[in-house]
């Protein structure tokens, strides 16, 4: 059970401690104006001029003198360490959609926490900027329009099926599975359609589409249910 921290009716940026631009976060932040800084990603906040609405984290990446300028009522400290950082924003905010920023590039460990994170957290959308791409967890339904010849890998994290329509090679009848069959590097043929009968396959689009994915959420797109016994109890209001 997570106590809400940050609430928003709009999607919200978390920036991480991985590698971050002021433009990746200026892009973020047009779609996802509420920004919560995940420890370390404090610094890159306030290097582009900007004080976020929380900071989030264990704090052991936070340099004091960061932490200084913040007021205390938005530091929200967590110390367990049985997760990471992502995992502890991620579980504690409430919004349609979470643009993630400065969790790809760098570290492959740390990426590859994220995309755990993502599956364990299925219920609560979450896109990840990468430097020239999208990466997320594929929502039950999905329509995007996207342009012939874009590339649009999938990738299963655990055992799953589904169906497509606008991809050169369909995968209806496939069944993924990280040990044995994926499905990178296919290609659309105009709009795209992607339907998944669990969640669980990580859904790689050039960052051209963020805008639409965005969308896809805010306005009510299919998305994937709590599992069962899960409960986040009513947001509570930010200090």
């Amino acid at each position: 059970m997570s106590q809400v921290i940050v609430h928003s009716s709009d999607p919200i940026t978390l920036l991480g401690g991985g590698h971050a631009n002021a433009e990746d976060l200026a892009e973020a932040l047009i779609l996802a104006p509420k920004l919560v800084a995940v420890d370390g990603g404090l610094v890159t906040a306030q290097l582009a001029g900007m004080l976020p609405d929380a900071v989030i984290g264990d704090m052991d990446s936070a340099p004091p003198e960061a932490l200084a300028l913040v007021p205390k009522a938005q530091q929200h400290r967590i110390s367990e360490q049985q997760s990471t950082d992502f995992d502890k924003a991620l579980r504690h905010v409430d919004t349609p959609v979470v643009v993630g920023v400065g969790f790809c590039g760098g570290r492959v460990d740390h990426q590859l926490a994220a995309f755990h994170t993502l599956l364990v957290h299925a219920d609560r959308p979450c896109l990840l900027l990468g430097a020239e791409e999208v990466i997320l967890l594929a929502p039950p339904k999905l329509s995007l329009g996207m342009e012939r010849g874009d590339t649009v890998s999938l990738f299963p994290l655990v055992e799953v099926s589904g169906q497509s329509s606008g991809l050169e090679w369909p995968i209806d009848g496939l069944a993924f599975d990280p040990t044995r069959f994926i499905g990178t590097s296919n290609r659309a043929l105009g709009e795209v359609a992607v339907s998944l009968d669990a969640p669980g396959m990580l859904l790689i689009v050039p960052r051209q589409y963020l805008r639409e994915l965005v969308g896809h959420f805010v306005q009510g797109g299919a998305r994937w249910p709590a599992r069962a016994g899960q409960h986040t109890p009513p947001p509570q209001p930010l200090a």
